[in-house]
C-alpha cells in the first residue's frame, strides 16, 4: 500500500468533517456535489472522496462509469452556468480493495463562488445556502480580501489605465489553445471582469481593478506605484561568487517578467539531448517553466522582500516572499496544493504559462533528477525556497537513457539509415558541409538542430577540436560508441 492509499483510509477513518466530504456516486455525480465544492472554495478548502457513504463505508463507483464521471465533473467546474467563477481541479483515481474511488482536492479560492448562483459556505459536515444572509456573505468576501492581498481593489486604476498591447497578447494565446474561448470576443473590460481582475470593493461598492490585474497588466510606472519593491533579481554567479558574473533586475508585469526569467535561464544553462519515448523533450525548459510560473504565482506582493533566482556552479537557488501554510521540506507523496494567488495562477494557466495546480510540482520532480541529478527541494517557510540540480556545460553527465546505449536512444530522434551514413561517412574526419552535402541538405540550422547536435549529444559523432565549438577547422569524426552501434547495425 502507497502513501497515496494510506491517506485516503486514514481520511474515511476520521469521518466527514469541515474538510472532508463523502459522496456515494455510484454510477453517476450526485446534484450537491457541486454545492459541496463551491463551500470548500469559499471556506479553507477540502476533499472529496466519491465512491464512499456518509457513514464511511466504501461502496465504489462501478469501473465502467468511472471515465465518464471524471468527465463530467470537469466539464461542469469549468462551465460559469455551473460554477461562478469556474475553477480548476483534478480528479485522482484510487483502487482500495478492488473498488474505484475518485479522490477531488478542493483548494481554498481567493473568490466567493457561486453553485447555480447560489452561495455556499462550510460549516462542520454540512454545506450552508448563505445566499439571503446578507451579513454572512459581507463578512465572506471581506475575509476573502483580507486572505489574498491580490483581490485589493483600487478604484482610482480603471482598464483604460492598462496596457492594451499585453491584454490583446492574452487573447492570442487563449485563440491559440482553444478556438472557441469566450474571451476572444471579449472587449478589455468585459475580459478583465471575466478573469476577476476588475472587482467592486466589498465595503465601499466601488469598482476598479485589483492587485492581481495590476501585477499582470499595469504599466510599469503604475505598477511601482502600487508596489514599488516589486523586483524579480536574476544573478549568475559562478566565477565572481562575491557579486556576480551576470544579472538581470526585472521590474516589469509577470507576463513579461515570465519571458524575461526563461531567457536568463537559457542563457545560461545547458540544454542536454533527452529522449521521451520517440521525441526530444528539453528537461530544462521543462523544469524552469514550472520554475518560473511558480515564483510569480506562489508570491506574495503584499510584502516588501523581493524575489531572486540565483544560478551557482550545479545549482539553482530561488527565493520568494511567501504566506506559508506548512514548514520545512515539501514531500511530493502527501504534498497537498494551496494556492497563494489563484487569480493569478488561473490567467496564467489559460495563457499556458502553468500547469493545473499542483501537477507543475509533479513535473518539476519528475524531471528534476533526470536533469540535474539529484531531486529538486521544496522548501516552505516564510521565504519560500527552490533548490534544484544542473549540469554544467561540458559536463559528461547525460541521463541515463542516453549513455546505457547510444543506438536506441539516436535513432529515434535521426533515423537508422541516416545514423549509418553519418557514421560511415565520418569514420575519416570531415567538415560540416562535407556531412551536410553527403546528406543533401542545404540548410545550416536545419542540419545542426535535427542531425549534428544530436548526434554529438549521445556520443555518437565527436569535435575535432572540442575546445573550440566554432572554429573554422572544425571537424566531425565517429567516436568508440559510435563504432560499436554501427558494428551492430543488422
Amino acid at each position: 500500500m502507497n502513501i497515496h492509499e494510506s491517506r485516503i483510509i486514514e481520511l474515511i477513518r476520521q469521518g466527514e468533517g469541515i474538510s472532508v466530504e463523502f459522496k456515494t456516486c455510484r454510477n453517476k455525480i450526485t446534484r450537491d456535489l457541486y454545492e459541496t465544492v463551491c463551500a470548500f472554495l469559499n471556506r479553507h478548502g477540502g476533499t472529496l472522496l466519491l465512491g464512499v457513504q456518509d457513514d464511511g463505508t466504501l461502496q465504489g463507483i462501478e469501473p465502467d462509469a468511472v471515465s465518464q464521471i471524471k468527465k463530467d465533473f470537469v466539464t461542469a467546474i469549468n462551465n460559469p452556468l455551473k460554477l461562478t467563477p469556474p475553477t480548476y481541479l483534478t480528479v485522482d483515481v484510487v483502487e482500495l480493495v478492488g473498488k474505484f474511488l475518485l479522490r477531488i482536492y478542493v483548494p481554498e479560492s481567493s473568490q466567493v463562488h457561486r453553485c447555480n448562483g447560489r452561495i455556499y459556505d462550510r460549516n462542520e459536515d454540512g454545506d450552508l445556502d448563505i445566499t439571503d444572509h446578507t451579513t454572512l456573505v459581507a463578512h465572506l468576501y471581506q475575509r476573502k480580501q483580507a486572505t489574498f492581498s491580490e483581490n485589493k481593489v483600487y478604484p482610482w486604476i480603471q482598464p483604460t489605465d492598462l496596457r492594451p498591447e499585453l491584454i490583446e497578447k492574452c487573447r492570442r494565446y487563449v485563440r491559440i489553445n482553444k478556438d472557441n474561448h469566450p474571451w476572444a470576443t471579449m472587449d478589455d473590460e468585459q475580459l478583465l471582469k471575466s478573469a476577476q481582475l476588475y472587482q467592486a470593493d466589498p465595503i465601499t461598492k466601488e469598482h476598479g481593478v485589483t492587485l492581481a490585474g495590476v501585477m499582470l497588466f499595469a504599466p510599469d510606472l503604475l505598477l511601482l506605484q502600487v508596489c514599488p519593491a516589486h523586483r524579480t533579481d536574476l544573478i549568475l554567479r559562478k566565477v565572481n561568487v562575491d557579486r556576480y558574473d551576470d544579472r538581470d533586475l526585472v521590474r516589469t508585469n509577470l507576463i513579461d517578467s515570465y519571458d524575461r526569467i526563461l531567457a536568463f535561464v537559457q542563457k545560461h544553462l545547458p540544454d542536454p539531448f533527452y529522449l521521451e519515448g520517440i521525441e526530444r523533450r528539453s528537461l530544462r525548459d521543462a523544469i524552469f517553466r514550472e520554475v518560473a510560473s511558480n515564483m510569480l504565482i506562489h508570491r506574495e506582493y503584499a510584502s516588501g522582500i523581493p524575489a531572486r533566482l540565483v544560478i551557482e556552479y550545479g545549482k539553482v537557488m530561488t527565493y520568494n516572499a511567501n504566506r506559508p501554510h506548512g514548514f520545512g521540506v515539501l514531500d511530493p507523496e502527501t504534498f497537498a496544493p494551496y494556492p497563494k494567488n489563484p487569480v493569478i495562477g488561473a490567467l496564467f494557466r489559460e495563457i499556458d504559462r502553468a500547469d493545473e495546480l499542483g501537477s507543475g510540482m509533479r513535473k518539476m520532480m519528475l524531471y528534476g533528477k533526470k536533469y540535474g541529478g539529484a531531486d529538486p527541494q521544496l522548501i516552505e517557510g516564510d521565504i519560500f525556497r527552490m533548490i534544484i540540480s544542473v549540469p554544467e556545460f561540458g559536463s559528461v553527465q547525460k541521463p541515463a537513457e542516453i549513455i546505457e546505449f547510444v543506438g536506441a536512444q539516436v535513432t529515434a530522434q535521426v533515423t537508422a539509415q541516416v545514423t549509418a551514413q553519418v557514421g560511415s561517412y565520418c569514420a575519416e574526419p570531415r567538415a560540416a558541409r562535407e556531412i551536410m552535402s553527403e546528406l543533401g541538405l542545404k540548410h545550416w540550422k536545419t542540419f545542426q538542430k535535427n542531425y549534428l547536435i544530436p548526434l554529438i549529444d549521445a556520443g555518437f559523432l565527436e569535435r575535432t577540436i572540442p575546445d573550440k565549438p566554432s572554429s573554422r577547422l572544425q571537424k566531425y569524426r565517429l567516436t568508440v560508441q559510435g563504432r560499436k552501434f554501427l558494428k551492430n547495425l543488422p
